[in-house]
């Protein structure tokens, strides 16, 4: 449900109110008429109420999916201060927005991986995802990020485009990570996601994991990624090292806050049939996510705000985006 920016202004009746208040003060000094006036406009303001929409997944401790929760069943909270729930959807049968960012960056032409990965999308596209879900392809290469398909319910010319592309170039996943929200927000459907899948080698962005996370988690978009076949020998990574980041643990670590801090989720595999199975389990989540809404007041101080949501069962594990920034950021 995308963002409503309402404008709102205090009533004339207030404002009257407050200058009969000033003028008792003043003593009934005439001269205080301009004055007033002019107090009238400084303390006439905007203020924008904001619609924030959460997707909100819900498992049991052996990890099925719980579909028979009702609006009540939730509690919302925003910096500790429970909000009221304005909106609440939950449709098994919603279609999805689904944006494919995928890496096709040089390394992930080694050990079959981006032919791997074009396997498994085909399996997504033919066998998971429904005919009434649109799909895009993003793919990053060289610090570039390019639309290699638009948003559509026709899965041909994903397939198509996906078939024709090949690896090259260094890997810009940091700066992927950060635009590419923002592009998947404009999907048509209510239920929208990021689906990353890269082998997590990073060494040419100007974004840091952090700066990254900070870009991505302004827009209500879950990231899910899958690090496909990450290189465990750390001696074959120095060749490609930029950061100190740039371990097995430091890759893994990157992945999984990209998805923990959207309300997404992390997979690690090294076997198509596991990616496949991810694949399917992404889909999954996704069918069974509920959408809840509320209301808050935006902040010039562009001010990060937390996000937590609980049910009344207490053993139910709730996954969702760790907060929202509340105003448009300054220039500095």
């Amino acid at each position: 449900m995308a963002k409503i920016i309402l404008g709102k202004k205090k009533s004339l009746s207030m404002f009257l109110f407050l200058v009969f208040i000033l003028s008792i003060l003043s003593d009934g000094n005439s001269s205080l008429s301009c004055t007033q006036e002019k107090k009238k406009q400084e303390i006439a303001y905007d203020v924008a109420v904001t619609a924030i929409s959460i997707s909100v997944s819900v498992q049991n401790r052996k990890g099925r999916h719980i579909t028979d929760l009702t609006e009540e069943d939730f509690s919302v909270y925003e910096n500790n201060k429970r909000k009221e729930i304005t909106y609440f959807s939950h449709n098994f049968e919603a279609p999805l927005s689904l944006t494919v960012l995928l890496d096709v960056s040089g390394s992930m032409a080694l050990q079959d991986k981006l032919s791997e990965s074009k396997e498994a999308l085909d399996y997504l596209m033919n066998h998971l995802l429904a005919d009434r879900d649109e799909v895009s392809l993003l793919i990053f290469a060289d610090g570039d990020v390019e639309v290699a398909s638009s948003f559509s319910r026709d899965k041909t010319d994903f397939l198509s485009v996906l078939e024709r592309t090949e690896a090259y170039g260094q890997t810009a996943l940091n700066d992927a990570v950060g635009v590419s929200p923002d592009f998947a927000n404009r999907g048509n459907n209510e239920k929208r996601a990021l689906l990353l899948i890269t082998d997590g080698i990073e060494n040419d962005s100007e974004y840091s994991p952090e700066q990254a996370i900070e870009v991505a988690r302004r827009v209500d978009i879950p990231i899910y990624t899958i690090g496909y076949k990450i290189p465990l020998d750390e001696q074959f990574l120095k060749k490609y090292k930029r950061s100190k980041g740039l371990t097995v643990s430091g890759i893994a670590e990157s992945l999984e806050r990209f998805s923990e801090a959207t309300g997404g989720k992390a997979f690690f595999v090294n076997k198509t049939l596991d990616l496949k199975n991810a694949l399917r389990l992404i889909k999954q989540e996704l069918s069974h996510q509920y959408i809840l809404g509320y209301t808050s007041y935006t902040d010039p101080n562009n001010e990060y705000r937390k996000i937590k949501v609980s049910t009344k069962k207490k053993s139910y594990m709730v996954r969702t985006r760790e907060g929202y920034y509340s105003g448009e950021k300054k220039d500095s």
